[in-house]
């Protein structure tokens, strides 16, 4: 498999050695379908092989990075253990293709990043997000164990107590807060987000290749060590939660005022 075999959902562009990923669901605010996140399991590997690449950026198509997981998609996952097993499959390889990737990943949260979206945010190793950008794990909320994003990577980049705030009452963060605590490098203008992860992206891909990839890996090494130590249990304990009643009201819920609208 390639970088040109993925989904259209994911679109994989070069700029010289920077490598621009962009979730393509716009229509959908990127939320997430089967068919984008067993792509981004198989992403960052790919990435890795690219012996051109150097630095990529990551974002979303339209005035979203990703609203988290598409109801429609969750309510498959409730009713099919088989993709249920491979989608947690997946987010075990989001996560850990993430942390270990050699290449630099900045993230240009163009819009609002929930769910995976806010993951894959803080999976990234810097981020530059929109004024009007905002963070949030609303897992718990619908009735879900989060185990792919905030409780597992949250404690190493803000304090244990805010993750915890953050992560069981899935409160948005709003940009310039998500910056305070340490959950983004830089706040730009709405217009101004993507030039600025781009400049950074080339500035990273201009640096010596093997200094800038092995101390990005030493730097990693803290946060995959503690990825390793949860993820495990958090991955099982989210496969027990799509089981759970609450989930299942809310998928009833929203399923339902989709129809009545549509």
């Amino acid at each position: 498999m390639s970088l040109r075999d993925l989904a259209p959902e994911i679109e994989v562009t070069a700029d010289g050695p920077v490598r621009i990923v962009t979730l393509n669901r716009p229509e959908n605010l990127n939320a997430t379908n089967h068919a984008l996140h067993e792509g981004l399991g198989a992403l960052f590997p790919l990435l890795d092989a690219d012996d051109g690449a150097r630095a990529v950026v990551l974002t979303g198509a339209g005035r979203a990075f990703s609203a988290g997981g598409d109801f429609s998609y969750l309510d498959m996952l409730t009713r099919d253990d088989g993709l249920r097993r491979q989608t947690l499959t997946d987010a075990r390889r989001i996560v850990t293709g993430m942390v270990q990737c050699r290449l630099p990943i900045v993230a240009a949260v163009n819009g609002p990043a929930v769910g995976l979206g806010c993951s894959l945010a803080a999976l990234s190793d810097i981020v530059y997000m929109a004024e009007s950008a905002h963070l949030a794990d609303p897992h718990v909320m619908v009735g879900l164990v989060a185990a792919d994003g905030g409780p597992v990577t949250w404690p190493l980049l803000t304090s244990l107590q805010l993750a915890k705030e953050y992560a069981l009452t899935g409160e948005r963060i709003p940009a310039r807060r998500a910056a305070e605590i340490g959950l983004a490098n830089h706040v730009c203008a709405d217009d101004e987000v993507m030039p600025a992860a781009m400049a950074c992206a080339r500035k990273l891909a201009a640096l010596p290749r093997r200094a800038l990839e092995d101390t990005k890996r030493i730097l990693n090494l803290h946060l995959e060590r503690a990825v390793l130590a949860t993820l495990d249990f958090a991955i099982a304990a989210e496969d027990r939660s799509f089981l759970s009643p609450e989930l299942r009201a809310t998928l009833d819920k929203q399923l339902s005022k989709r129809k009545d609208a549509g």
